[in-house]
């Protein structure tokens, strides 16, 4: 009988993944490391204020929020205005407010893609999301209490090119929908309170 000695493999550090698809990979990585040993980092609370114009017409304000233990602020306020058409008797001074859900959902998943394809290496050379949502306007007319208020569907199209096979790419899209803050919300629902200052 013979033996044969070979020699211990000499530990490799852990190559850091390099910045990829406008994500910074190895700050995103660094996130999920510290939030991990620090759960209660995890919380965060987001605000939006809205601001009554005229007829249908809402101006909308983004700009403070709480997180990872403390209060933080976008580097700039966005205003977002909400609105209906004329054709449901509004102005037109912005999308209507089912629309900002559409965009929202479109929004989530496409984050979702870029930062999963910059961990697992794939370089994107692009990213389309084509959102549809049916709703009848019967509910929200007050016409029908058979049909409800909202969205009945929504499909969600999206064309990706990548350094990837289809398979891949398509992958990216399942994990980002797995983890998707919006999707889960439209999927499983959210309580919602409702109050009111006189």
């Amino acid at each position: 009988m013979s033996a044969v000695i070979t020699a211990a493999p000499t530990p490799t550090a852990k190559k850091e993944k390099p910045p990829l698809n406008g994500v910074n990979t190895p700050a995103l990585l660094a996130t999920i490391g510290v939030v991990a040993s620090q759960p209660a980092l995890a919380k965060f609370q987001f605000r939006a204020h809205g601001q009554w114009k005229a007829g249908t017409h809402m101006q909308g304000t983004m700009l403070g929020f709480y997180g990872a233990g403390g209060e933080h602020a976008h580097k700039a306020a966005t205003m977002a205005h909400s609105d209906h058409p004329a054709v449901v008797c509004g102005e037109d001074e912005g999308p209507t407010p089912v629309e900002w859900i559409l965009h929202g959902l479109a929004g989530c998943l496409t984050a979702g893609i870029a930062n999963i394809a910059a961990v697992r290496g794939v370089k994107l050379h692009s990213v389309e999301a084509f959102v549809e949502g049916d709703i009848d306007m019967q509910g929200i007319l007050g016409l029908s209490p058979d049909v409800r208020n909202g969205f009945n569907d929504i499909r969600v199209t999206f064309k990706v090119a990548g350094d990837a096979p289809a398979e891949t790419l398509k992958a990216l899209v399942a994990q980002s929908q797995a983890r998707s803050a919006v999707f889960d919300m439209l999927t499983n629902g959210v309580p919602v309170s409702i109050a009111v200052e006189a």
